[in-house]
This record gives C-alpha cells, sequence and structure tokens, in this order.
C-alpha cells in the first residue's frame, strides 16, 4: 500500500466513517474478539454492575458482555457517528430493554456525569489518545470509587510490524503504561499479558502480545 493508503486506513482505524468504515469496523470486531473478551473477562461482572466501553466500534460483542449476566446495563461511548449507528442499529434489541446505551463524544470531554459507573474497558483505544493522563482522570471522574477498569492494548513490539502505525498512532510497552498509570488516580491491580494468533489482511498468521492492565479507581 502507499503512504497515502496507509494513512487512510490508520485514519479509519481511529474513527471509522463511510462505507469503508463499516468495512473497517467489521475486520477489527473480528480480529479484537480475544482481545475483547479478555478485557470483559478480567473485569469480573456482577448482577447490578453499570458498564461503560470507549471506543465499542460496531459493538458485536455485546452478547459475550451479557453471558456473564443480563441483570447489567451496558453504555458504549464513541467517538465516529458511524460506530454510533451501527451500535444502535446492531443492539436494538438490548437499547429497547433498557440494558444498552450508546453515546457519542469528542474524545476529550465524556458528556456523563460523576461517579456512575462500576466498570470501565477499552480495547486499542489507548494509541489515539491525546493526552493519556487527562484522559485517564475523566475516566476516574465518571467511575465510582475503587471501580474496575480493564485497559486492554497490543504491546509496541506488536504494533511497529504494522504498515500503517506511523499515521497517528502513539505506541507503547506495559512499562510506558505503567508510567501514565503512576501519573493518574488508578491502581493496578494486576496485569494479564496474553499472546494469541491473528490473521492479517492477506491471510497469514502471526503472534500478537497484548496486555490488559486491570485498575482501580482510588480517587
Amino acid at each position: 500500500m502507499e503512504k497515502d493508503q496507509l494513512a487512510a486506513l490508520a485514519s479509519q482505524l481511529s474513527h471509522p466513517s463511510g462505507e469503508k468504515g463499516l468495512e473497517i469496523a467489521e475486520m477489527m470486531n473480528e480480529t479484537n474478539s480475544g482481545m475483547t473478551k479478555n478485557a470483559i473477562s478480567n473485569l469480573k461482572l456482577t448482577s447490578g454492575d453499570a458498564i461503560l466501553e470507549l471506543g465499542h466500534g460496531n459493538a458485536g460483542h455485546l452478547n459475550f458482555l451479557f453471558s456473564f449476566s443480563e441483570r447489567i446495563h451496558y453504555t458504549g461511548l464513541e467517538i465516529s457517528t458511524l460506530m454510533n449507528q451501527e451500535a444502535r442499529q446492531r443492539n436494538k434489541n438490548l437499547i429497547e430493554a433498557q440494558k444498552a446505551t450508546f453515546v457519542l463524544y469528542d474524545g476529550k470531554q465524556i458528556p456523563l456525569p460523576d461517579n456512575q459507573f462500576d466498570k470501565l474497558f477499552t480495547v486499542n483505544t489507548l494509541y489515539f489518545w491525546k493526552n493519556p493522563v487527562e484522559m485517564l482522570t475523566e475516566l476516574s471522574r465518571i467511575l465510582k470509587p475503587k471501580a474496575l477498569f480493564s485497559l486492554t492494548f497490543a504491546h509496541r513490539s506488536f504494533m511497529e510490524t504494522l504498515p500503517f502505525t506511523p499515521y497517528g498512532f502513539t505506541l507503547y510497552n506495559p512499562d510506558e503504561v505503567m508510567t501514565l498509570v503512576l501519573e493518574s488516580v488508578f491502581d493496578l491491580n494486576y496485569e494479564d499479558s496474553q499472546i494469541e494468533t491473528v490473521m492479517t489482511k492477506d491471510g497469514q498468521a502471526v503472534e500478537r502480545q497484548f496486555s490488559t492492565f486491570v485498575l482501580e479507581n482510588n480517587k
């Protein structure tokens, strides 16, 4: 791919839009499935939890989320209008049952009240945070004290092998993420590191190393 094509792909990965955005979102839902399930599983969901996801994409994973309990409420937060619309379409039944809500935001200020959520997860969004410590502060605000947060990301060593990451991605290894955590009000409960095999767009199997940092909100 040419540089302009790689830059366009990187833009779609951070903010899906248009017909191409739907295709990219479906691809992301499939390739990120293992990471998403890991993030959710590490939250130890219980009945009555209010859950927030930052960057839900097409939200094709909500059946897995609700397999842990039917008595939870999910809120999805997105910067992409297209993904907000697609997630609403895919999860009409959950919206009608008042089990899911989808909210747009500007990537900085979250239009939700303080102390609202018991659990939070986000997968592969960290690379696009313009100011990570400010984002962590904003996320702490809307979480209840002692709330758990699964922050899931692929390691720099893997991401650097992808041709599009020079275009708008900030890459991290676990020690670099830990530095951000130490500057925030969150404490690290534990780190769950995994290696999984994923398929590239040209059908090659590659190993991806990722981590889920399970953080506790100690504001």
